[in-house]
């Protein structure tokens, strides 16, 4: 058997304060992209800027963040991880304090977008890389957990704390609180131990090239579908490629034993490929169902953001609790066990959802339905990003942790724009057969109802699109009205779908887990990956 590593060296203790600051990290890193799309009219009427310009910007920042993710893992090992995470911070801070006093949109483009887009970029990879360099053992999966956790909570209270913060203050008190949560951050510096890296510096200058193609193409192709823009295909078709051509390449740098961005032999491991197959999953769940159960709330019962939050927070708080819990107290139980049962809870609690949409008229009837998938989402936060990581070597940390935040990144992406393209196609397909289906609309009138309606109703409530069509005769009206409280429903019915689905591919993606070894910790000297 081979000697632990660092053998002759007392293990790392557990430092909470460390564990919380790093957990503070990634929520400022998860909360900003929120509190800028709920603060969105506000920033508009403040800069004098444009809906559409500051919505391509949040784009652009997106779009920044994944293209160059795999290069911000490279760079890490190059510069120092503790560095690229140190700059990563301060690259957030100074997109928060441009926000905080910005007053046209091109400091916002440049700072929060560019600058805190590259940010990102490093911050990522090189968290995860100082988790597992930082903690052993048990203590690495109580902190990945938590950090895990701490990104789902800023996911779900970032709109509610956005929308209190912007309604009652300023937009610019949220940006500015960020920066100070960045600075507390900062402050703990000293307790974070670098994790040196050995391995070659020469970098892959042409690798780096496709991963930026390829990365940027998909996501891009993502953000158009999501916004209703024209080349779709072209931009993911541009992505698919950079990406097959990043594989071919990395192949051939392999075979003839020069530095490649990452090792293809990385993806050899099964215990990687399904994790960060897992980690996918689950993000295109969560991203899923964050966007159908607001729009759901808003648009159906009427809802205010911060009402939204309210009704969603059962599934953040739960995931929160369950993932703490399970991090410190999982025992013997193996991680891929934890994982299949942490789909099923996902599923069952959404399956629950399906029929209580239509029939529901509070934001109360979601909560045991909610719970039920915040205690699977917790499960499953507390073990992926352990089970993908914790073998991986010191060596190969970065890259991995790396291809680990550009799945989850996607996956999220993913999950926002197509369940909210399914539903509004479904919405569209709905409004259309309705009104071609009404007795009371006159015949000339159907296919302008069904146009206004898929135009404009699919962003109002109920009671706003009472006032919309205030004009027009009583009957009409009501049928309209109808319509509209018929169709919306059915089409969030069918996008929850989108996270269901997702959750059964997870689900069959933790079968193939349970039928290999648990993966083993790299400090062990066994079973690490590429150590």
């Amino acid at each position: 058997m081979n000697p632990p590593k660092d053998a002759g060296t007392p293990p790392v203790q557990f430092n909470q304060r460390l564990a919380l600051l790093l957990a503070m990290a990634m929520f400022v890193l998860v909360v900003d992209t929120s509190i800028m799309n709920v603060s969105i009219s506000a920033v508009v009427d403040d800069i004098g800027a444009t809906v559409s310009g500051l919505q391509s910007t949040i784009a652009l920042e997106a779009l920044v963040s994944a293209a160059f993710i795999l290069i911000g893992g490279k760079i890490g090992d190059l510069i120092g991880r503790k560095r690229a995470y140190v700059i990563g911070l301060s690259c957030y801070a100074v997109g928060a304090v441009a926000m905080t006093l910005a007053q046209t949109l091109l400091p916002v483009i440049i700072c929060w977008a560019l600058i805190g887009g590259l940010g990102a970029s490093l911050l990522l990879p090189a968290m995860q890389s100082l988790i597992h360099g930082n903690f052993e053992g048990d203590a690495q999966h109580r902190v990945y957990a938590l950090v895990g956790a701490s990104a789902a909570i800023a996911a779900a209270v970032g709109p509610l704390l956005g929308g209190f913060l912007t309604t009652f203050l300023s937009w610019r008190v949220a940006f500015l609180l960020e920066a100070l949560i960045i600075a507390v951050v900062l402050s703990g510096i000293k307790l974070v131990k670098d994790v040196p890296y050995t391995g070659p510096r020469e970098l892959d200058i042409f690798g780096s090239l496709l991963s930026i193609v390829g990365m940027g193409g998909v996501v891009l192709g993502i953000l158009v579908w999501q916004e209703g823009g024209e080349a779709v295909g072209a931009l993911l078709a541009v992505g698919a490629v950079g990406l097959g051509g990043l594989v071919y390449w990395l192949l051939q740098r392999k075979r003839r034993n020069k530095p490649t961005l990452l090792d293809p032999d990385l993806f050899q491991a099964k215990a990687f490929r399904f994790g960060a197959t897992g980690q996918m999953l689950q993000q295109i769940a969560l991203g899923g169902t964050m966007i159908v159960l607001p729009i759901y709330l808003q648009m159906v019962l009427g809802y205010n953001a911060m009402q939204s939050g309210l009704s969603i927070a059962p599934l953040s708080l739960t995931m929160f609790a369950v993932a703490m819990i399970v991090g410190k107290r999982s025992g013997r139980r193996r991680p891929a066990s934890l994982i299949r049962w942490g789909f099923l809870f996902l599923i069952a609690g959404l399956l629950v959802l399906v029929p209580i949409v239509p029939r529901a008229d509070s934001g109360w009837w979601l909560l045991i339905p909610l719970i039920i998938s915040g205690f699977g989402l917790g499960l499953l936060v507390s073990q992926l990003n352990n089970y993908t990581l914790s073998p991986i070597s010191d060596e190969r940390v970065s890259e991995a942790a790396s291809v680990n935040s550009a799945a989850g990144s996607f996956g999220l992406s993913f999950g926002l724009a197509f369940a909210g393209g399914i539903m509004l196609a479904s919405l569209s397909t709905i409004f259309i057969g309705l009104s071609d289906a009404s007795t009371v609309l006159p015949p000339d009138d159907k296919q302008q109802v069904a146009t206004v309606l898929e135009d404009d109703a699919q962003v109002m409530s109920d009671a706003q699109l009472q006032e919309q069509i205030a004009g027009q005769p009583e009957d009409i009206q009501n049928e309209i009205i109808r319509i509209n409280t018929e169709a919306r429903p059915l089409a969030l019915q069918i996008a929850l779908f989108v996270p269901i689905l997702a959750g059964l591919a997870g689900l069959g993606t933790s079968f193939r887990m349970i039928r290999i070894p648990d993966p083993k910790p790299a400090g062990t000297g066994e079973g690490s990956v590429l150590g």
